[in-house]
Formats: structure tokens, C-alpha cells, sequence
């Protein structure tokens, strides 16, 4: 889904630890890896002393590891780039670290981000800079404590197991699972709202997609249970019948079925928006918030190719992560543009015209704090008013391209009422042509596994292991004439559309043929 920095990649030629926190396995201390040799890619390590002061000491790995996370801490607590890009940053800066090194860093950083509050509440006892207690915090996580003690000072050590011992039931629930006042007085509305949030704070695993235009998901399982997919245990997801979930982090961005655009890298919630929108062969389809391609690419395996697709967004980069996954795809009906936010003319010559449009919305993201724990420390209810008022215009500007009789799917990977249920009233009352249908009777088509209850499609990982979704479906009233107009869409070449499309991308030059350098989740 989309948040106000939408597509939140990094930006290296090597993946590295991000939304799915890639090559974060493997970071228990059980790996048999000698950790206390020297190693020849850090600074040499210091020692905490009394007063707060640094002596050098010997190679040790905890050590070693301790300033790393420390490193990238200082870097993403000032808020100024989100937490990934601000790892994948550093990575690159430090390109000698192995894969164990770099899984083990992540993890510790992404520990800390998840229970911020709560650790910086326990940081504020002790002795010496906060930050690195913090990163001792976050890598207790990590090592098991004969390995981290040999990081730490006698005081340290005392330290450490003190704030071990209190009972983190005895805290507020804000700061017993961190966060902010404002987004836990919001949680605590919903349904069952310990369980969402405890859920949220817990790491995610890895789904995958199949290109249904390429692949079998049966055929699939099998390559990867007989090959280097086999110890991250893959198995079918439970409600969508194009996911695989793995264990851990595999590098699937190295194997061959993803260089042949076989699988993408996709949520089980996001997959099932495309059983909600349930294209049909030839028919002409908006992606009106496209990002990085995500779910444009199973729109159009499901279309198997044909008739029409835009792949619509305001960001011409964003749109450039995408085309190399399109080529990948095999896929020739996507039509990317790069539209203006306000009055394009593009958007205006599709008016009437698409049997279906999906709004995947620019909205807080604060569905996926699983893989994304600093949003809930970037994200501000001033912000979050903005947020509102920008979906609620997109929307209304996208449900203009619909057709008579056609589809409106608005969806966003957040869980807070003010980002759906309360858009889709609101959008409704203003346009009495729309009507709401019920996204279950529509999902289990395709989606046999997964029942609902109420109108809409609302996904949480405390009930189906999936991010935090929201979808709803909405179908535009058919006068008489309808069969007409949707008749002509489909018949009719826009060939003005097309060639205002060539202007621009000769103005503008190619949008990004390279390689693309990490799987886009969304």
C-alpha cells in the first residue's frame, strides 16, 4: 500500500534489510561463526569505562556489533529518511559485512524501532550515552546473553539484567508495546486492540506471489521445496491462491524463477485487492496509484494480457522501479503515465470510460508496522489530517474514470477508521451513483478460505497473519445507455490518450529501464 513516501525502496544494486528486512536470517547466536576474532571491515571497538568514558580493548564481536547498531541508530532516530533507506545507506557504506553481519545489524535496529518507547524508557537508568544502551537493548534480542556479555562492562551487565527483570505488565500499554499517546488513544477503538497491536510489533514473514501468466503455484512449491528454497519452509498461503509464505529472509531476488519474473514479492492482503477488482480479459483497467507496480502486475497476468491497463502515479521515479518489473512479467497491456495531481488531461479523456478503477491510496501505512515499525514514530495526527484530505480528493478524481456499471475498488494498508470506513461514508453521501457491495461475496470467487464480516475487506495480522488491509467496492449505477458507453470504450482507440503519453515520455526521457534493484512488496 501506499504511505506519503509510497514505494520506500532502497536504492543499491544488493538487497538489503528494508520492508521485508532481507538477510536478517540467520542472526542467532547458535551459528556456530567464531565471534570473537578480529574482524577487518569496523572500526576498532571501545569499551565503556567508569564516568562514561571509552578505552580500547580487543576485537570482540559483540563489541563490534554493539557501535554498528548504535552507528545506524544515530542516523534514523533523527527522522529525516525512513528507517530502510537509512539502513541500505549505511550497508552500502560498509560493503565488507557479510550477510550474517548485516541480518544481525537489522534485526537489533529493527528490535529497537518496534519498542522504542519502551527501551528508551528503560535507557533512561544507567550510566553513560543512551544510544548505546539502546543498541545493547536491541541486540539482547540478538545474542544470547554469554555472547553479548562479552560486549559489555561489568556495569553494563548489571545493568542489563535490572531492566530484564521488570515486568513489562506492570508499564502502560504505550509504553509496554511503544507507542506514541495519539495512535494508542486511536487503537484503542477497535476490536480487540491488545491483540492488533501486540501483533503489529511482531516481525513479519516473507510472501511471495505467482505470475499466473508464467507460473503454477503448485509446480512452484515443489521447485522451491527441491532447491535453495527448501529451509525457508514454503508453504501455500491460507487465503490467496497465488502466495507462497516463507521462514526468514531468502535472497529471492538472486534465484532464477524471480529473474524470469516467475514471483514477486507481495502480501497476502495486497494480493487479495486483485480478487476484489476481478479483472476480465479485455477489458480497460486504472491502477490510479500504481507505486512501484505491485499489483498492476497480477491485474494483468489475470487478465492474461489483454485489453487495457494504466498504471497510473504523480511519481515518474516511482513508475521507474516499475518498468523493468513489467518487462520481467512478460506482460503487454500495462500502459504506464505519469499524471498531474491536479486536473490532468490525461485523466480527464478516460473519463466514463474504465470498467474498473482501483484507488490503492496514498494513506499512513500503519497496516504494515510489522515490517515498517517507524512509521508510527514518523506519522503525526497533522500529517495524518493531510493524508485524509489528499484520499478523499484522489478518490473522487479516480471514481470520474468509471465506467457506467463499472468498478471502484479504494483500498489502504492502514487500520484506522479515518483512512477507510469513514472515507467511504463520506464518499458516498457526496455521490449517490455509487453503491457499496459486499467485498466477501465477491472475494470468495477466488479466495475460498477467507470469510468476512461486513461490507468490506478488512485484513489484520492478529486473525489473518497478513499486514493491516482495508478495501472496499464500489459500483457505479447503469442507465440504459450504459452498454453503449462500455461498448465504446472498449472498441474505440484513444489514440489521444496514447500520443499525449509518447509526448511526454520524449519530453521526459525513458523512466528507468535498469535493473531493478530490490522486490517491491506492494
Amino acid at each position: 500500500m501506499n504511505s506519503t513516501d509510497k514505494p520506500r525502496r532502497a536504492q543499491g544494486k544488493k538487497a538489503a534489510p528494508g520492508r521485508q528486512e532481507h538477510e536478517r536470517g540467520g542472526a542467532r547466536s547458535g551459528h556456530q561463526r567464531d565471534r570473537y576474532t578480529p574482524v577487518r571491515d569496523a572500526a576498532a571497538p571501545t569499551r565503556q569505562g567508569e564516568g562514561g568514558t571509552y578505552v580500547p580493548r580487543p576485537y570482540v564481536m559483540a563489541a563490534v556489533r554493539i557501535d554498528q547498531v548504535r552507528s545506524v541508530l544515530g542516523e534514523i532516530l533523527q527522522w529525516k529518511f525512513p528507517a530502510d533507506a537509512v539502513l541500505s545507506r549505511w550497508l552500502r557504506a560498509n560493503p565488507k559485512l557479510g550477510a550474517r553481519d548485516r541480518g544481525e545489524v537489522a534485526e537489533a535496529v529493527f528490535d529497537v524501532l518496534r519498542h522504542l518507547r519502551r527501551y528508551r524508557q528503560f535507557a533512561e537508568s544507567g550510566s553513560g550515552p543512551a544510544a548505546r544502551r539502546l543498541a545493547v537493548l536491541g541486540l539482547a534480542s540478538v545474542f544470547d546473553k554469554a555472547v553479548l556479555d562479552l560486549g559489555l562492562s561489568e556495569t553494563e551487565q548489571q545493568w542489563l539484567e535490572h531492566v530484564q527483570r521488570i515486568d513489562v505488565n506492570s508499564l502502560s500499554r504505550a509504553v509496554r508495546d511503544s507507542l506514541p499517546d495519539w495512535l494508542d488513544e486511536r487503537l484503542s477503538t477497535l476490536d480487540d486492540a491488545d491483540s492488533l497491536i501486540q501483533a503489529l510489533n511482531k516481525s513479519a514473514p516473507l510472501d511471495l506471489r505467482i505470475n499466473p501468466l508464467k507460473a503454477d503455484r503448485d509446480e512452484m512449491l515443489a521447485l522451491l521445496r527441491s532447491g535453495a528454497g527448501l529451509r525457508f519452509d514454503p508453504v501455500p498461503t491460507p487465503y490467496s491462491p497465488w502466495g507462497i509464505r516463507m521462514q526468514g529472509r531468502p535472497p529471492i531476488n538472486r534465484w532464477p524463477m524471480f529473474e524470469k519474473g516467475e514471483i514477486e514479492v507481495q502480501d497476502e492482503g495486497s494480493q487479495i485487492l486483485a480478487a476484489l477488482v476481478a479483472p476480465k480479459r479485455g477489458e480497460m483497467i486504472i491502477d490510479y496509484c500504481a507505486g512501484a507496480g505491485g499489483k498492476t502486475l497480477l491485474l494483468g497476468a489475470l487478465m492474461r494480457s489483454t485489453g487495457r491497463l494504466y498504471a497510473f502515479d504523480v511519481s515518474a521515479a516511482r513508475l521507474a522501479k516499475a518498468k523493468p518489473r513489467f518487462a520481467r512479467s512478460g506482460l503487454s497491456n500495462i500502459v504506464p503515465v505519469v499524471i498531474n495531481p491536479d486536473n490532468d488531461q490525461r485523466v480527464k479523456r478516460l473519463r466514463g470510460k474504465a470498467h474498473r478503477v482501483l484507488v490503492d491510496a496514498p494513506c499512513s501505512g500503519l497496516g504494515t508496522l510489522r515490517r515498517n515499525p517507524d512509521l508510527k514514530w514518523r506519522m503525526h495526527p497533522e500529517s495524518l489530517q493531510e493524508l485524509c484530505a489528499m484520499q478523499a480528493s484522489i478518490l473522487r478524481q479516480a471514481s470520474r474514470c468509471v465506467a457506467p456499471g463499472g468498478r471502484l475498488v479504494y483500498a489502504t494498508c492502514s487500520i484506522l477508521p479515518e483512512e477507510n470506513q469513514d472515507q467511504i461514508e463520506g464518499f458516498l453521501a457526496e455521490n449517490p451513483e455509487f453503491t457499496l457491495l459486499d467485498a466477501s461475496n465477491i472475494v470468495t470467487d477466488r479466495c475460498k478460505n477467507l470469510t468476512l464480516q461486513g461490507p468490506f475487506l478488512v485484513m489484520r495480522p492478529d486473525i489473518h497473519g497478513t499486514d493491516g488491509f482495508f478495501a472496499a467496492v464500489l459500483e457505479r449505477s447503469k442507465p440504459v445507455v450504459a452498454e453503449k458507453v462500455l461498448q465504446q470504450a472498449v472498441e474505440t482507440p484513444i489514440q489521444e490518450l496514447e500520443a499525449s503519453i509518447s509526448v511526454q515520455d520524449d519530453a521526459e526521457g525513458d523512466l528507468g529501464l535498469g535493473e531493478l534493484n530490490e522486490p517491491e512488496s506492494k
